[in-house]
């Protein structure tokens, strides 16, 4: 049995994302995989769901996001919840929380847990980091950087595996930021608004991978929006015009503006290509504003699963990986 323990120095560092495509590759190879992210708020963490969901997991949720009330009681919660997951399991992956301290070591510790820390591309082995290698200390595997801009990857990754191998630290890969990743469903981005979907709520689970305004003219509509695909354009409740030329091109959604419902022909063409339609009372302004805010805050979701697959195959060593677990990764 081989527990993996993914931590980081910082909140928002992809740590479930990492989990999860970890995850998936080793269920492609052929191993059963356990998780478990230990909580410190009562209540099922939604990220456990998520792998409950992603793994076909039989165990409860709340063995899944074990509740940890007393910092005294870290080790011994843990070390339970773990004896009764992982009974049938090759490897349990375990989501620290976003401080690689005093607790997180504890976690690991309770199950001699191999050690991943998830860090950022500007992360360098300064005091942070050296001070999450002597709390880990033989059990940390390495660290991973992650979101790194596409064009940094390749010129970061010597600089960055120099300067961490120097302290000590093997660095298991550089992950490219990713706008798949970041993206909201459309669910979500109507939740954000506080909007109201009308028509098609069974195609909400699906990515609005980028976001359009209206365009100013009529003509240039659908060239315009042509442009990008899998969008989710926000227009003005007056111009069917343009809704109805954004519903020719590769559109996720419509976020129409004021209190104006479409017109028949609008409604009729969304039904005819199942394309959500999400009423918001707000103006354009206020609502591309709350979409930014829900943009910030989002969180992996199992649509973006085969993308974050994909990245770790590609960035991460897993042949490296697998020889430090004593596993075939």
């Amino acid at each position: 049995m081989t527990a993996i323990f993914v931590t980081s120095l910082t909140e928002g560092g992809g740590k479930t994302s990492i989990c999860a495509g970890l995850a998936q590759h080793m269920v492609g190879e052929g191993k059963k995989v356990g998780f478990m992210k230990p909580v410190t708020m009562e209540g099922v963490d939604s990220d456990a769901l998520l792998m409950k969901n992603v793994l076909s997991l039989a165990e409860s949720p709340e063995d899944i996001s074990p509740f940890i009330g007393d910092s005294r009681k870290i080790s011994g919660i843990v070390k339970q919840t773990y004896d009764r997951i992982s009974k049938d399991k090759d490897i349990v992956i375990i989501e620290g929380p976003g401080s690689a301290g005093e607790a997180a070591q504890k976690m690991a510790a309770a199950v001699n847990a191999k050690v991943i820390i998830v860090g950022g591309p500007e992360e360098s082995p300064g005091a942070k980091m050296i001070v999450a290698q002597k709390l880990f200390g033989k059990n940390l595997l390495g660290v991973i950087l992650n979101k790194v801009p596409v064009s940094f990857v390749e010129g970061l990754r010597d600089k960055a595996t120099a300067a961490f191998k120097e302290a000590g630290i093997k660095v298991l890969g550089l992950l490219p930021e990713d706008r798949a990743l970041f993206t909201l469903t459309v669910s979500e981005l109507a939740d954000g608004i506080n909007g109201e979907i009308l028509n098609s709520a069974e195609k909400s689970g699906e990515l609005a991978e980028n976001i359009m305004l209206g365009a100013m003219t009529v003509d240039t509509g659908p060239l315009y929006f042509g442009r990008k695909e899998n969008k989710v354009a926000v227009l003005r409740s007056e111009r069917s015009d343009m809704q109805l030329a954004a519903l020719q091109t590769s559109t996720r959604g419509l976020v129409i503006s004021g209190e104006q419902k479409p017109l028949p022909q609008v409604m009729g063409e969304a039904v005819k290509k199942d394309v959500p339609i999400i009423m918001a009372g707000d103006d354009v302004t206020t609502i591309v504003s709350n979409i930014e805010d829900t943009m910030a805050r989002t969180r992996f979701s199992v649509e973006k699963l085969p993308r974050i697959s994909t990245i770790i195959t590609e960035y991460l060593d897993l042949p490296a990986l697998g020889k430090a677990l004593g596993i075939k990764a």
